[in-house]
């Protein structure tokens, strides 16, 4: 321990330290190998993220394997000399299993976030997969199943196929012009050498930077990051691909869409990240994107259903997408021309100075909130610095506060460009109706592999060795005004910000009057038309003048910066209890979502929905009403009103507070500006009935944009929130899924057979009603396959028992989330937000900790053969008809 000691204080000399502009203490430096290194204390939650970025992506893939650089992503998580694929996802699941990884065009990252105290397991993890990977031929060929479904997926987005047609578009003759993805072509002639080589020449230390954020000591988490992966060999990476970008034509993409509606698209060539305008195209995105914006206003003024700018960077060029939607039946090439109507207009009259100012004030106050999530402050760093190539954040920022409306116009001039545009219309395309028959019939028979006890690395080992009860910091303070409202609040530190999340809890299949459907949707929409004191665009511009987020409706929500805390619950309070709904735009947004409406009920997606719910509730349920163009048409004003006064009442309202403010300094403002908020008449009903069990059936919903099927297993269950084994049940689900490799239908359905890329199990259970099932994706021809895997594995947990190491993975898998919940001030918020709205005890979290810690192997048997149906399953699939 001396000797340690002695290391961290030698490496205080050589590493840089340093505060952000947010405070958050930062130590940085370059092990000898060329490894870069940046520790970034945070303490809302005793967890910690990792994050490795590997500078190598889909820019560097071989010509003709757009997806190497995704499938060594995949094989990283097969196994590495010294930690096989079983070992890792056991690992993994004892942590917590909050891990994941993704591929861009120029970076391949992998995080990890896990409890403070397991943080060296994780850099061993990450030290390890960086000395190698196994990449064999038949962990390859395992995994080229799991990553051909995963190409399967995206293809079957229309949204995803428009993207790639861009980027081809856009960038043609360089490695821009395709993502990460791959082929399922491109992956049928990958061969284990390419992995190999691709791998020896990316994955070394000096092309590597290492992010880690959390609650830690900085520099004993430095000496020990030295210690691990100081040793690793390096070399330099290779050359990489020059991007050579060729002048733009203007071209035109048309697809058709499984949306409700439509989208019409311009998208324009903007500055990318090397550029020293991309901080004044980032403010000309914001500005474009402003709800008090043109764009903004084509919504307003009935022309659209949405309209936004974004904006999507590379290192040598930016897309930016104006986006508009449109009902079916809609002139998507007419929107294209208003689209470009707005642009020429800003071109001709410059954009306003005000909506400048305002974009950058809220950049400014973005990257404070980012502070308040533990990943995401992760995440914010390795964006800078592996993507951007900053040396920190605040680059951004300082960037930022330079820019111009002169500097904002010229980059106008410059690149938003109409003539060279590209244009794009995606159509919608009805679904086919719903065809159901009595049941499942298959009949394929799959030998079980259970799993068998996985020895651990010594290093390891501590991950699963100790299960207890974890600490929590969230300790929020509660008082009920005199009006009924709830307020529950959060002190926290981390930044100078303050978070509002609200609720009322309401049901709108219950509390809608007969032939009145649609009256929430229009009253959710009608709350960003102001107030009866400011009007759309003024109250729009008083949150600008503070950089403030707010939403109202029934679920509302607030961040600001904390001096301006009374300010923005002000306008929040405003917007929530003095809504103008405004009789103009009543009849903007009732012939919006009548179109949008007829367009849902035409939908692939909801049409899947609507056949699960006809297939699990009996006729006349609540859960089946629906709204129609019929009667969203018949609404009135005073029928928006009515619905208003009776959902919104004080008694059915939760405000949580989170953030750099005291418990009385909340209750002070909270009573100031809801105080006087009064309830009349009963509490309406909220709850919807029991329901009987669902007798089994099959639904095929056709959705020609796919190549892949959705398909959904599901059943209602007689069990109820407060019941006992609804922690069993907890336990149980999470044998089956929610860790990856560790866990058995990932195993079975991914790691063994490659049938799927994701399949989880789902427990929803309520006061009154609850569903259990099971969701995944596959080929056509592989749907009966799944489920008879599916079915087998549940049977097995009725039939047998839970070996013990499965069941203290599940427990430990439950169990280590407690912590990672909190390591976020939005997870944080939701979490109170839904116990208290749920009625149930605010230290729920450790309450059912306790109760997982007793359950037993033959509770987990007996709750599943009491509960679960497997042969009461209905099943909905979305896409092409199985086979």
């Amino acid at each position: 321990m001396r000797i340690f000691l002695i290391a961290i204080a030698l490496l205080t000399l050589f590493a840089s330290a340093a505060r952000t502009e947010t405070g958050a203490p930062v130590v940085r430096t370059t092990l000898k190998n060329g490894l870069r290194v940046v520790i970034i204390q945070n303490t809302l939650a005793p967890v910690v993220t990792t994050e490795v970025n590997y500078l190598v992506g889909s820019n560097e893939a071989p010509s003709g394997f757009p997806g190497m650089a995704h499938a060594q992503e995949h094989m990283m998580f097969r196994g590495s000399p010294g930690l096989s694929a079983d070992q890792l996802s056991s690992i993994i699941a004892a942590m917590g299993g909050k891990f994941n990884a993704d591929t861009q065009q120029t970076v391949t990252q992998y995080f990890l976030t896990v409890p403070s105290d397991d943080l060296d397991v994780a850099l061993h993890i990450e030290a390890t997969r960086m000395r190698g990977a196994l990449d064999t031929q038949k962990l390859w060929q395992q995994e080229r199943g799991a990553i051909e479904q995963e190409v399967a997926q995206d293809l079957s987005d229309p949204q995803y196929v428009f993207y790639t047609k861009l980027l081809a578009e856009m960038f043609a003759g360089t490695p821009y012009a395709h993502d990460a993805l791959g082929t399922r072509a491109s992956f049928d002639k990958t061969t284990v050498a390419m992995l190999k080589k691709f791998y020896s020449a990316w994955y070394k230390p000096s092309n590597a930077i290492l992010i880690i954020a959390g609650n830690v000591d900085p520099y004993q988490t430095l000496a020990k990051v030295k210690q691990l992966f100081e040793g690793i060999p390096s070399h330099p990476a290779p050359p990489r691909p020059e991007i050579q970008l060729q002048p733009l034509k203007a071209a035109t993409i048309q697809l058709e869409t499984d949306l409700p509606y439509g989208l019409a698209v311009v998208a324009y060539r903007l500055p990318g990240y090397d550029s020293p305008d991309y901080a004044a195209g980032q403010v000309l995105a914001d500005v474009l994107d402003s709800q008090r914006a043109n764009l903004y206003a084509l919504v307003t003024e009935g022309k659209a259903l949405s309209a936004d700018f974004s904006i999507d960077a590379f290192p040598k060029a930016a897309i930016g997408y104006a986006t508009a939607a449109f009902p079916q039946g809609g002139d998507g090439f007419a929107l294209i021309s208003t689209l470009k109507d707005v642009i020429a207009n800003y071109l001709n009259n410059g954009v306003p100075a005000d909506l400048v100012e305002a974009a950058k004030r809220h950049e400014v106050a973005d990257a404070e909130f980012q502070k308040n999530s533990v990943e995401g402050l992760d995440a914010l760093w390795s964006q800078a610095l592996a993507v951007e190539g900053r040396n920190s954040p605040d680059d951004d920022i300082n960037a930022i506060r330079k820019v111009t409306a002169a500097d904002v116009n010229r980059v106008a001039m410059q690149y938003l460009i109409n003539d060279t545009a590209t244009a794009a219309v995606l159509t919608p395309r009805p679904s086919g109706k719903a065809v159901s028959s009595k049941g499942f019939h298959g009949r394929e028979s799959f030998a079980p592999k259970r799993t068998r006890h996985v020895k651990l690395p010594g290093w390891a080992k501590k991950a699963i060795s100790l299960l207890r009860i974890p600490d929590s910091t969230v300790n929020p303070a509660v008082t009920v005004l005199p009006n009924g409202l709830r307020l529950i609040v959060q002190p926290e530190t981390i930044s100078h910000t303050i978070s509002v999340y609200g609720g009322v809890k309401n049901n709108p299949d219950l509390e809608t009057p007969k032939g009145k459907k649609g009256a929430a949707e229009i009253l959710n929409s009608l709350f960003s038309y102001g107030t009866t004191r400011l009007n759309r665009l003024d109250f729009q511009k008083a949150l600008d003048d503070i950089a403030a987020n707010e939403s109202a409706g029934t679920s509302f929500s607030l961040q600001v910066l904390a001096g301006h805390f009374d300010r923005g619950m002000q306008l929040l309070a405003d917007n929530l209890l003095h809504p103008a709904l405004p009789e103009d735009a009543f009849k903007v947004v009732q012939k919006e979502t009548t179109a949008a409406v007829a367009g849902q009920l035409q939908s692939p997606a909801y049409r899947s929905m609507r056949a699960l719910r006809k297939a699990l509730y009996p006729e006349g349920d609540p859960a089946l009403r629906q709204s129609t163009p019929s009667t969203v048409s018949s609404l009135t004003p005073d029928d928006i009103k009515a619905y208003y006064n009776k959902v919104f009442r004080p008694d059915m309202t939760t405000i949580v507070v989170i953030g750099q403010v005291t418990p009385e300094e909340a209750k002070s403002v909270i009573e100031k500006y809801f105080g006087e908020w009064k309830a009349a008449g009963a509490k309406p009903e909220t709850e919807l009935p029991p329901v009987p069990h669902n007798k089994p059936s099959l639904s095929v919903v056709p959705d020609k944009s796919r190549v892949q099927v959705e398909v959904t297993l599901a059943e209602t269950l007689g069990l109820t929130r407060l019941n006992p084994d609804y922690y069993i049940l907890q336990v149980g689900t999470h044998v089956l899924s929610g860790a990856f490799y560790a866990t058995r239908l990932y195993r079975d359905l991914r790691e063994e057979t490659g049938l799927v890329y994701a399949v989880e199990a789902f427990l929803n259970v309520g006061k009154t009603r609850s569903t259990y099932g099971v969701f995944y994706a596959c080929d056509p021809q592989n749907v009966s396959k799944a489920r008879a895997i599916v079915e087998r594995d549940i049977r097995e947990m009725q039939t047998k028992l839970v070996i013990p190491v499965e069941l203290q993975r599940a427990k430990a898998l439950l169990i280590r989330q407690i912590p990672l919940s909190e390591s976020s001030v939005d997870s944080i918020g939701g979490m109170l937000m839904h116990f208290s709205l749920e009625g149930l005890p605010l230290d729920e979290p450790l309450r059912a900790a306790r109760h997982y810690l007793k359950i037993t192997a033959p509770q987990v048997r007996a709750a599943f053969a009491r509960w679960i149906r497997p042969e009461g399953f209905v099943q909905v699939t979305l896409g092409p008809s199985p086979e």
